[in-house]
């Protein structure tokens, strides 16, 4: 059975590279599941630039909001799939008025059933600053907080990264 992994850190922190390691050193046919929508030209450029730097690394597939059945679909042919990123899928779950604790609570039952392939969870950890002053990033905040308690429940093992290193939470030390 794959151990399924999450990794938590704050922005710029380098938890998506710490992941790119661990899933190359994961398995032979790893996939990249974006979750980011390129809504503006800021946010296309960076997309192309996140494409463009795991080019010919990793297949990759495009998902915002059905994050669920895009891995099942991907661990058919795949045998570590990385995920970037919750808070982003969360956001985009929040603007469409999706019911976010439901879609959290199936990814954990989908992570419970995938046995073929690793999959390795990238978030933002943004609970450590301030209470937001608005409704909206409050409620964002406490959905971010409360999808990774169930996540960490969930996956094998759980990293926090910070400047780059990547600390253990839950489980065994990191293999990148």
């Amino acid at each position: 059975m794959m151990r399924h992994v999450l990794i938590l850190g704050g922005a710029r922190s380098g938890k998506t590279a710490f992941a790119e390691r661990l899933a190359l050193g994961s398995g032979a046919s790893p996939a990249y599941l974006a979750t980011a929508e390129a809504l503006d030209a800021e946010m296309r450029e960076r997309v192309a630039s996140h494409q463009a730097g795991r080019a010919g690394r990793f297949a990759t597939i495009e998902e915002p909001l059905a994050l669920s059945g895009a891995l099942q679909r991907a661990s058919r042919s795949h045998d570590v799939i990385l995920v970037d990123c919750l808070t982003l899928w969360i956001t985009n779950l929040l603007m469409t008025n999706r019911d976010v604790a439901a879609a959290v609570s199936e990814l954990g039952e989908t992570l419970s059933r995938i046995e073929a392939a690793r999959i390795i969870l990238v978030s933002n950890e943004v609970g450590l600053g301030i209470v937001p002053d608005n409704a909206m990033a409050r409620t964002f905040r406490d959905l971010a907080g409360s999808a990774h308690q169930r996540l960490a429940e969930i996956c094998d093992d759980v990293y926090f990264v910070v400047a780059g290193l990547p600390m253990v939470l839950k489980g065994a030390a990191p293999e990148a």
